[in-house]
């Protein structure tokens, strides 16, 4: 394995993410809610819940957050930010996406709920499922580079 020292960009990754850890601490903290993203997102989408204007607020800072990101940062947002590059043509990428919906539905959580949250909270079920996506997704990249070679 090859490091791209040149885009490698441990300051804002390590910056990122201590930003979520301090975002999903606060939610639960102040609202008693777990930050999971697919959750929120399935029950604005779904439900009708009275005092819940937070939940649209969340999403509108996770969509916001990129733009501002690139207006304060000196380089910006590297050049693959700006793009998406689906090698395998959009039916692809909308089949994958459906498919991380369908899992996050069956696991009953996201990556960001159970990888974040349900692990800090020391949950079983939360381990179990972080370690069945990572292992698809290690499994995934194996057989897409060194199986069907993409």
């Amino acid at each position: 394995m090859t490091i791209d020292w040149i885009n490698f960009t441990p300051w804002s990754a390590l910056a990122g993410g201590g930003l979520i850890g301090l975002v999903a601490a606060l939610l639960f903290l102040v609202l008693g809610r777990i930050a999971g993203i697919s959750g929120i997102l399935g029950s604005l989408l779904c439900e009708q819940a009275a005092g819940d204007g937070w939940r649209p607020a969340f999403i509108f800072g996770l969509l916001l957050a990129p733009g501002l990101w690139a207006a304060v940062s000196p380089g910006g947002l590297p050049l693959s930010a700006h793009t998406i590059d689906a090698p395998h043509g959009w039916a692809v990428l909308v089949v994958a996406g459906l498919l991380v919906g369908f899992g996050t539905r069956l696991a009953n959580g996201c990556t960001s709920g159970h990888g974040v949250c349900g692990l800090a909270s020391f949950s079983r079920r939360s381990l179990v499922a972080v370690l069945c996506f990572m292992g698809a997704g290690m499994a995934t990249v194996f057989v897409s580079r060194h199986v069907i070679g993409a």
